[in-house]
């Protein structure tokens, strides 16, 4: 690692910014402009925070290291190498996201406004835990060029230079990729209105024990998702059905769940949430999807190495 020069020589007159040191400058600054882009396709690829950082650092050190003769476009070059490096990730990690204890899903984000430290260029249903799980369904090659292209609006022909593939190619992986989304897609949604009414009544349902209630607000067919990793409370399979997801909710509460939880609603992932929090550490998070005004998927998170990058909760509010 170079060190600096006026530290290692105290006496020495300071020196003008060398050629090296600006290019180094604007590298950082062009990396920068583009921070929030590529955290926004790595995130959607991998689900992980961690991952998507650390694919990101590695993509400063190639940027870095890339000479001009490398870099024809700034943006094509940084969003080639990071989806790259996503791909190569998620075939590596297939064989442990098999092994996982219990259910996998994605690490959620807080998207509430001005609460995002990781600049996401856009917050939509792309962002969603239901969309990130149904990515789960897809193969890597497979979900980085529907990302790109139903996400993120990239042409064919970049999205093969990216992928260093023939562009008919990539139309016929985007045409598979679709039609295996469209499959298990929920046709219609609700209203962001419809949403926070819903995880209003879901919250007053669950705080008073109240079953019936709990049952109307689901959909018949809807499903359960838990994830603690082996390293928190949850369910250890999928739950079907609104009357077993009630009965499973409440019995945890009783249960599982610590009594001394402080609890927030927030928007995670660009849906209504809460994260709960123990001592004013985060605790779980609790996000769902709903359709035709009815909660079809709820999405539970305590697996604390997913929930260490969400900020503590202020001392004056526990």
């Amino acid at each position: 690692m170079r060190g600096n020069i006026d530290d290692q020589y105290p006496d020495r007159p300071t020196l003008p910014e060398s050629t090296e040191d600006a290019d180094d400058a604007d590298r950082v600054r062009a990396f920068n402009r583009y921070r929030g882009l590529l955290f926004s396709i790595a995130y959607r690829m991998l689900g992980s925070v961690a991952d998507a950082e650390d694919m990101l650092q590695e993509t400063f050190i190639r940027w870095q290291r890339a000479s001009e003769q490398e870099i024809r476009s700034t943006r094509a070059f940084l969003v080639t190498v990071v989806s790259r490096l996503c791909i190569n990730h998620l075939q590596s990690v297939r064989v442990q996201r098999e092994e996982y204890v219990g259910q996998w899903l994605p690490e959620p984000v807080v998207t509430e406004r001005n609460a995002d430290p990781f600049s996401l260029v856009r917050v939509d249903e792309s962002l969603s835990m239901a969309f990130l799980v149904l990515l789960e369904r897809l193969a890597p090659i497979e979900r980085a060029v529907f990302l790109l292209r139903e996400v993120f609006d990239y042409e064919y022909s970049a999205i093969a230079q990216i992928l260093g593939k023939d562009e008919g190619n990539c139309r016929k992986i985007f045409s598979r990729a679709r039609q295996h989304v469209a499959e298990i897609r929920p046709r219609f949604v609700t209203s962001s209105e419809q949403r926070e009414r819903l995880l209003a009544e879901f919250l007053q349902a669950t705080s008073t024990g109240d079953m019936d209630s709990l049952v109307a607000l689901l959909a018949d067919d809807a499903v359960l998702y838990a994830d603690g990793g082996g390293k928190g409370p949850a369910l250890p399979n999928l739950v079907h059905g609104s009357i077993n997801i009630a009965r499973a909710i409440l019995g945890s509460l009783n249960k599982l769940v610590p009594r001394n939880l402080t609890s927030r609603p927030l928007q995670v992932n660009g849906e209504p949430g809460v994260i709960s929090y123990l001592d004013g550490h985060p605790y779980s998070v609790v996000t769902f999807h709903a359709a035709n005004d009815r909660i079809d998927s709820i999405y539970v998170v305590t697996n604390p190495e997913k929930l260490a990058h969400l900020s503590d909760l202020p001392s004056t509010q526990f």
